[in-house]
């Protein structure tokens, strides 16, 4: 491998079993599609900020193409607390992301690696949100460039590629504005579930619970569907008990959704929820979660 920090110009990701980890920002807002080739334009406005994302000729960038971002944000953070250098331009082995983030290692499994890099490259945002303390209106694409450095002698398939980080996210990382995600976050396969589970990982934090209207949950997902359709896919998440971490309770009489952490203060809070008359997990819900516990266990 190079020099790690060669003038500068680029980081190599090569730190094995690195925790995931996502920046603050984009859990807060929608900049990612929830459906494949969605190439409409969208606007958002909440708090004072504002997004609009427009795409490109392969539509929009979608909630799991920003495994990338969680991928590249996780090595420059770990980078960060080992005292190496860093860049906003990474290498990284293909091979290496695909395992990782939960994908196939076959041809097919490349082919959409450079089908997300172009997607990513092509959408771009245009935003005020704050970062490490500074607040600018500017434009942006979810990655300033990408590149493959090396091809497999056998065939066309990329080996080692190199990415440019917009700047506003990688400030955001070196301001360390991240939180760590569950290592299941690669396995929720519906889009839907992968933005509910930044949300809450983003609005609980440390908190035991987290309530919040059905409206404005939708409106933070970026979710295209109707408050109605919404509210059915909200309905089957909660019974699902499919969140790592985290069980979701609907209110149907005030239409609020309620999220409990995982642990000691998270169950305090349901059933002090129950003791006041709210509605609380579903008990499906608390057996799926177990179950899964008990799975993770074995898988370590």
């Amino acid at each position: 491998m190079p020099d790690r920090n060669r003038q500068g110009d680029f980081f190599v990701a090569d730190i094995l079993d690195v925790a995931p980890k996502d920046d603050m920002a984009s859990m807060e807002h929608p900049l990612f599609a929830l459906k494949a080739g969605d190439k409409r334009i969208r606007n958002y406005e909440r708090n004072g900020n504002t997004v609009t994302v427009l795409p490109g000729a392969t539509g929009r960038a979608t909630i799991h193409d920003k495994d990338l971002w969680i991928y590249c944000i996780s090595q420059v953070v770990e980078a960060k607390n080992r005292d190496r250098g860093t860049s906003r331009t990474i290498r990284f082995v293909m091979h290496d992301f695909l395992t990782v983030t939960n994908r196939p290692t076959s041809g097919i499994g490349y082919q959409r690696a450079t089908d997300m890099l172009r997607r990513l490259s092509g959408t771009r945002i245009e935003t005020n949100i704050k970062t490490n303390g500074r607040c600018e209106r500017r434009g942006f694409g979810l990655v300033d460039s990408w590149r493959v450095v090396e091809k497999s002698p056998n065939d066309s398939r990329m080996v080692a590629v190199e990415v440019t980080l917009p700047e506003w996210l990688f400030r955001s990382v070196e301001a360390m504005q991240v939180l760590t995600l569950s290592s299941d976050y690669f396995r929720l396969r519906k889009a839907l579930d992968r933005r509910i589970y930044e949300l809450a990982r983003k609005h609980c934090g440390n908190q035991p619970h987290w309530r919040v209207k059905l409206a404005t949950l939708l409106d933070k997902s970026g979710s295209t569907a109707s408050l109605r359709e919404f509210r059915r896919g909200i309905k089957v998440l909660a019974e699902s008990g499919a969140l790592p971490g985290y069980l979701m309770a609907y209110d149907v009489e005030r239409d609020l959704v309620t999220f409990y952490a995982d642990g000691p203060e998270g169950k305090r809070a349901e059933i002090n929820d129950i003791l006041d008359g709210r509605p609380h997990a579903p008990v499906i819900a608390h057996q799926a979660q177990h179950k899964r516990r008990q799975a993770k266990r074995k898988r370590v």
